[in-house]
């Protein structure tokens, strides 16, 4: 029986003992989870405007029916679908397309499929949801200052953000949710002061306004693309359901969702009273605020803004290290600068995401760019979290009937968004495309790489060896490579062991050891699992140790194996003094050596073309990623990394003639 491992990671328990509902809960919630869909209002109505048949002109059918749009987008999409929803589809409490994947991948080896391209959509948004939001804010000090240079200002406050992140946010996250606290309370402010001048906007409440615009008004079926952006967040609701609890997001959703619709449309109460005019350039949002607010208002927009990418950076981590754990992405380095429970920080991903980041605002220079390569990533991420919740419904023996009427209504609604947003393709849109493409190109690579090297790597069984292996333990003629040789192994049945690892142990170099020792990581579908099982292939001679981690559970092998030690001597299961006579009467205890097998692929291979494209790629990627021994978190000072050569397909009938 597998035992559980109590070290200093979080456990399914401590993990969510805060997301219980209370008011700190709601804080939190308010500002880790809400900072994309918070900061919408910023820029919705104003693209919109800009896509109409007349761009900037204010027209009452134009403004009722996009509020009307906007109202019911929040209520089907984000209140129903996420909110209502998905949020059950937790696993242990845990949320995002990769653990809802977790959870469903065994209804077929296709759904990797869905969840890669998900993945991909989603960390594509990423790179583009700080350089929008922080450019939407810095935008309005034009208002006051109409020639000054936001690209620098917006750059800098970008880099100072990413730098932060090696420091984790621990202090600077108290702060978010009174912060964005204010924030929502000044749009509701803002928002009704407009509506109590015009209460004629009201009216847009009514869903047949929403049905004008899209059937009846030119062109009003491609704003759909602009109307998408008021929901963009909505994945960020269920990627942060283990930060606050499926309760505090519920709740805390009330107040957010009236908020922003009384800010829409209080917008839209403006736009009403000055209809017939043209924006130039004029930002609906800001246009709410009374002239002395203005700078204010900016600053909390601005900060609000930090926040939102603070929270699209933290979860395009998350979503990294759940990947890893899926063999979905390389084992790249993960830092957890903080004890706050799931505060993680990944420095290749920061790097990724900063140069990104940089890439955009440069290219796109204004926020009203932008907007076309907004959104577009977000709606294929959104489908694809339809169609493994379909599955999660099938897995819950849902009522068929309401199963088929979930995926009419959202295959209906996500796909009108998609095709919507394809017209953003050429002015903009391919970038998110492109960023996407790539980062899916490499899931598929480590994904595939996975499986070609699990389905084609030799194992053996390894109790046929444990005669053999107490033999050079005993055989004093042969020098003591250590006293303790540990081997990490990918085998998952505990009776089985990779024929290159009894390679090394006896052909390459023979390594005497007193005990030999075969740790395998079997990362589970639980987020939080933390337990270990010992199976004894020859009683203090040969053992093999089995971690079951979950996925977010940090990979810090050399704590773990030294904890499982002392609990083995603890219960007088081991013997770990050294053999050494001389040593053994002192009772000293003997050197553990980790060895770490480092595959490259050979020259002698005979490929097909796709495998071949496929290792070339995944050999070529790793060289500039993290070796295994810094992602498991082994003590360089004792680990030996063997390089052996990966032979997935010898050629076959070789022409060679001998000649006298």
């Amino acid at each position: 029986m597998a035992q559980t491992l109590d070290a200093d990671s979080p456990s399914k328990t401590s993990s969510h003992a805060h997301t219980a509902i209370s008011t700190a809960g709601l804080l939190i919630a308010l500002g880790i989870i809400y900072g994309d869909i918070g900061t919408s209002p910023l820029y919705v109505m104003s693209a919109i405007l800009k896509s109409a048949r007349v761009p900037g002109l204010i027209e009452p059918a134009l403004i009722l029916g996009a509020i009307s749009c906007v109202i019911w987008t929040l209520t089907l999409q984000t209140t129903i679908k996420y909110v209502i929803v998905t949020l059950n589809a937790d696993n242990n409490g845990e949320g995002g397309i990769f653990s809802l994947y977790a959870l469903v991948r065994r209804r077929g080896a296709w759904l990797s499929a869905i969840a890669i391209v998900g993945g991909a959509a989603l960390l594509a948004d990423g790179v583009i949801t700080p350089p929008i939001s922080v450019s939407s804010a810095i935008e309005g000090l034009r208002a006051v200052y109409p020639d000054i240079p936001t690209v620098p200002i917006v750059i800098g406050i970008i880099a100072g953000l990413f730098l932060l992140q090696s420091f984790g946010t621990q202090i600077v996250g108290k702060a978010f949710g009174p912060i964005m606290f204010l924030w929502f309370t000044m749009l509701a402010v803002l928002g009704g002061s407009w509506i109590v001048q015009n209460p004629t906007i009201l009216r847009a409440f009514n869903p047949y306004y929403a049905y004008e615009l899209l059937v009846k008004y030119p062109g009003g079926f491609w704003l759909l693309g602009s109307v998408f952006l008021c929901t963009t967040g909505a994945e960020a609701l269920y990627s942060d359901l283990g930060h606050c609890g499926k309760g505090n997001i519920r709740i805390s959703w009330v107040f957010v969702k009236t908020t922003l619709v009384l800010n829409y449309l209080g917008q839209g109460a403006w736009l009403l009273a000055h209809q017939g005019q043209n924006l130039d350039g004029r930002n609906p949002f800001y246009a709410l605020m009374p002239e002395w607010f203005l700078l204010i208002g900016i600053g909390v927009a601005t900060i609000a803004a930090i926040i939102a990418s603070q929270a699209l950076i933290t979860g395009s981590f998350t979503l990294v290290a759940e990947a890893i754990r899926l063999n979905m992405w390389p084992k790249v380095k993960l830092n957890y600068p903080t004890d706050v429970k799931g505060q993680l920080y990944v420095p290749s991903m920061n790097r990724l995401l900063l140069l990104g980041c940089i890439g955009v605002v440069l290219y796109f220079r204004e926020s009203s760019n932008m907007e076309a390569a907004y959104g577009l990533a977000i709606t294929i991420t959104m489908l694809m979290t339809t169609v493994l919740l379909t599955m999660w419904l099938r897995l819950k023996r849902v009522n068929p009937v309401l199963i088929g009427l979930f995926v009419a209504v959202y295959v209906s609604i996500e796909g009108s968004f998609l095709v919507a947003n394809l017209i953003k393709f050429p002015h903009g849109g391919w970038v998110s495309l492109v960023i996407g493409s790539s980062l899916m190109a490499v899931m598929y690579v480590w994904l595939r790489a996975h499986f070609i090297k699990r389905r084609l790597t030799d194992m053996v069984k390894l109790e046929p060896y444990a005669e053999q292996l107490i033999a050079l333990s005993n055989d004093e003629s042969v020098p003591k490579y250590s006293t303790h040789l540990v081997f990490l192994s990918g085998a998952e049945r505990a009776s089985e062991i990779e024929q290159k690892i009894i390679y090394s142990i006896f052909q390459k170099r023979p390594k005497r050891a007193d005990i030999y020792w075969f740790v395998h990581v079997n990362t589970t579908d639980e987020p939080y699992t933390m337990e270990y099982k010992v199976t004894e292939i020859a009683p203090n001679d040969v053992l093999r140790i089995t971690f079951r981690l979950g996925f977010r559970v940090e990979q810090r092998i050399n704590l773990y194996f030294r904890k499982v030690i002392e609990e083995l001597v603890l219960n007088k299961e081991v013997d770990i003094t050294s053999r050494y006579e001389s040593l053994s009467k002192q009772h000293v205890t003997g050197d553990f050596r980790f060895v770490v097998l480092e595959k490259f692929l050979s020259v002698e291979n005979d490929l097909p073309w796709v495998e071949r494209m496929v290792m070339q790629a995944y050999f070529y990627i790793k060289q500039f990623i993290a070796s295994e021994v810094q992602y498991f978190g082994l003590d360089t000072s004792s680990v030996k990394v063997e390089k052996v050569p990966l032979i997935i397909s010898a050629p076959q009938d070789i022409s060679l003639n001998r000649i006298y």
